[in-house]
């Protein structure tokens, strides 16, 4: 009622004022027909204007009276409408399943957090959880595997599970597979490499033979044969199936990445990996600082690297160097040998060949100028069934710089610039030289720092390349003598032009360095 009273008086209000200003005009003859249009518009668009404004007024005061009507009508009826279909929505939700655990990476930015949502279930297999590691501790052993692999490379099928084991510790292992929804058991097999240096904990290979009914289990369990417990976590079995075409030709695997804060050495390498033709990098990273960690970010997003976790130090007190006589702990360096193991397994059937080196080593090629063109000639003059050894030469940044590559953008960026360094220091030819390798990861049964301590094939399991048709460069802060005879060998300047540019784009990209 209020509402129709106001509109009333407001309408009449409009008419009177219509009436008052009325356009009377009174013709009288004029010079000309223009001037007279002219005239009449004087007096009339005032009058006008006013009319309208107040027009629109009224309209406005109207439909915010009828709004707030219709506000009130629907409150009265919405709530118990509302009501029922919130309580039918949530009869339908608790009929459905759970939703399916999410198989995406969490993301490097914070994300939202929704405090309405529920955390979908950790996935299952035989009714047991899933854990993909890369460090489980078996029950109350003094074990922890890294991974479980298929093994299609003896006729029969099985499973290896790279692990660290107490080597004191005498236990007998069982395999509990999980196939088809049910948990088949055989007892394992498992050997200590003998590259254990004295320490307590040695990286063991767990073999596990598969046979009827159990064909093509999807995962794992290693378990004490002897002390019956139950399984608490499941580990998949990877490698299961196995591609016609391998998705990488050359993949390094890095270990381990431990208190890493050289941004720009790790710069060069990525992309010096990338122009010698690797496709892929994996990293078992155990620390590293923030500006690193936005280096691994980058070449993560863009697929070129793989970064496995390496928490072996939350279990076992690992060593920082070699020999145990000289370094405290119980596994050697940082766990590097179980963690080059693993990653020849990971990449078995996913990668032609793997580099086993460290971020500051490069093997280069002397008369090629990428691994595509060097291991092919290399497989004709050695054989195709043994791996590659690369001598080491160091490039020490004690040395003088040579400045003819410097470049000036990159002054604040952290770390060494490998360019500036072109002097490596004599190796004596009548000592042992060490070494890393490139080789097929099936031919490989058992790793170690420098080589392979054991292949599929009888015999010598590498072999030494010539250091004048390829040789490894491993630039690093290394005091030498003060009256050595330095070696220039400025090789690395020859991909100087392609690896510039490269590098200044990722710095560029990454924030270290302004356009």
């Amino acid at each position: 009622m209020l509402t129709n009273c106001v509109a009333s008086a407001q309408f009449i209000k409009v008419k009177q004022a219509a009436k008052m200003w009325k356009c009377d005009v009174k013709y009288n003859r004029l010079k000309s027909e223009s001037e007279g249009n002219a005239s009449n518009k004087r007096i009339c668009a005032p009058k006008i204007f006013y009319f309208f404004a107040i027009l629109f007024l009224v309209i406005f005061i109207i439909f915010i009276y009828l709004q707030d009507y219709f506000k009130t009508f629907n409150a009265k009826f919405e709530a118990p409408i509302v009501k029922v279909i919130m309580q039918k929505n949530e009869s339908k939700d608790t009929d459905l399943p759970n939703p399916p655990p999410s198989t995406h990476l969490p993301s490097v930015q914070t994300p939202h957090v929704d405090h309405t949502s529920t955390i979908p279930p950790a996935p299952k297999a035989c009714g047991v959880q899933v854990m993909d590691g890369p460090v489980i501790k078996v029950g109350n052993l003094n074990t922890y595997v890294t991974g479980s692999y298929m093994d299609y490379r003896f006729g029969e099928k099985q499973i290896k599970t790279i692990a660290i084991v107490l080597r004191k510790e005498q236990v007998k292992y069982s395999c509990v597979m999980c196939c088809d929804g049910r948990n088949v058991t055989s007892p394992a097999e498992y050997t200590i490499h003998y590259d254990h240096f004295g320490f307590e904990y040695g990286t063991a290979t767990i073999m596990c033979h598969i046979s009827s009914p159990c064909l093509i289990p999807t995962h794992v369990a290693i378990t004490a044969r002897d002390i019956p417990e139950s399984i608490t976590s499941f580990l998949p079995v990877r490698n299961r199936d196995v591609p016609a075409v391998f998705p990488y030709q050359f993949t390094i695997c890095i270990s381990v990445m431990y208190d890493y804060k050289n941004v720009l050495n790790l710069v060069e390498s990525m992309e010096m990996f990338r122009l010698l033709g690797a496709q892929r990098v994996v990293i078992y990273k155990t620390n590293c600082d923030s500006e690193t960690q936005k280096v691994l970010d980058y070449y993560v997003k863009r697929g070129f690297v793989e970064i496995i976790p390496w928490t072996i130090k939350n279990h076992i007190k690992v060593s920082s160097g070699w020999k145990k006589a000289s370094s405290s702990g119980e596994l050697h360096y940082y766990g590097q040998i179980p963690a080059l193991n693993d990653c020849i397994y990971r990449y078995m059937y996913q990668s032609h060949y793997v580099a086993l080196h460290d971020l500051d080593e490069l093997i280069l090629p002397l008369k090629v100028r990428t691994w595509t063109e060097l291991l092919p000639e290399l497989e004709k003059m050695y054989g195709t069934t043994v791996g590659f050894e690369f001598e080491n030469n160091v490039f020490s940044f004690t040395a003088k710089a040579h400045t003819d590559y410097k470049q000036d953008k990159w002054k604040n960026v952290p770390g060494w610039n490998i360019l500036n360094y072109i002097e490596r220091i004599p190796n004596n030819p009548k000592a042992f030289n060490n070494y890393k390798i490139i080789v097929s990861p099936r031919l490989a049964l058992k790793a170690t720092v420098h080589g392979l301590l054991e292949t599929v094939n009888p015999g010598s399991s590498t072999v030494r390349v010539s250091n004048s048709i390829a040789r490894m460069y491993h630039s690093k802060y290394f005091e030498y003598p003060q009256n050595t005879n330095l070696i220039r060998d400025d090789h690395l300047w020859d991909y100087a032009k392609d690896l510039i540019p490269a590098v200044s784009k990722v710095l560029q990209d990454c924030g270290f360095t302004e356009a």
